[in-house]
């Protein structure tokens, strides 16, 4: 039977939590956090298993409370001039069995209000996972069309992140995939409308996003000698 995860009440404790951005509020509205947001994201990356593991069985949906998919609600304020202790967003990501050993893609669910979307892929890599997918493109540019360069692709999703305006040093700046080569983020997703995301639909227009975008993971497990 389908379920509904997330409701009105959801997006509610998000605004209120932006106004109210302090431990004291918080502390006061933990419950509700937990009971409107938390839990049911727990349960969906739970019902997210059997599905993910079919689209690739080396991608985890870990529904444990701390150290699973769900990012922490607790924002890490050390080195940022933005002193507030929450996220006003939720998200959770569905990562590689091997990311703890080395870089790996991922694929991600943000759930906010007006800015809830789904995708995949590998967000500010650092410089020598960035050389070899790079050197990757370089050398096998087919199968990188293939997978991204489709009309059902390009209609579906665009890519996060900033380019470098030169071509890398090293890359031939005419080659065929210079654009993606000078890419400093390899990741790409899609908009979910708060009515999905608030209705039964949500589970399988994830689903179906994950199915979409996985040639791309596909391709990135590739250029860093991963399984996918």
């Amino acid at each position: 039977m389908a379920e509904t995860y997330f409701t009105a009440a959801t997006f509610r404790f998000q605004r209120d939590l932006a106004k109210n951005n302090n431990r004291t509020w918080f502390a006061a509205h933990k419950q509700r956090y937990e009971d409107v947001l938390r839990d049911p994201f727990l349960r969906l990356i739970e019902d997210m298993q059997a599905p993910l593991a079919k689209i690739s069985p080396h991608f985890r949906a870990d529904p444990r409370p701390q150290g699973g998919s769900l990012f922490r609600i607790y924002r890490d304020t050390r080195f940022r001039n933005d002193k507030t202790p929450y996220k006003t967003w939720a998200g959770a990501r569905f990562a590689h069995e091997r990311r703890r050993e080395v870089a790996a893609p991922s694929f991600y669910l943000h759930i906010q209000k007006g800015d809830c979307f789904a995708g995949g892929g590998l967000w500010h890599p650092e410089p020598p996972t960035l050389k070899k997918i790079r050197e990757f493109l370089n050398d096998n540019p087919a199968a990188w069309k293939k997978a991204v360069y489709s009309k059902a692709f390009r209609e579906r999703f665009e890519f996060w992140g900033e380019s470098l305006s030169r071509p890398p040093r090293g890359f031939d700046p005419n080659h065929e995939l210079i654009e993606d080569i000078k890419r400093r983020s390899f990741a790409a997703g899609a908009g979910i409308d708060d009515a999905i995301v608030t209705s039964d639909e949500l589970l399988p227009a994830v689903v179906d996003t994950f199915k979409r975008i996985a040639p791309m993971n596909d391709y990135l497990c590739a250029a860093l000698e991963l399984e996918f």
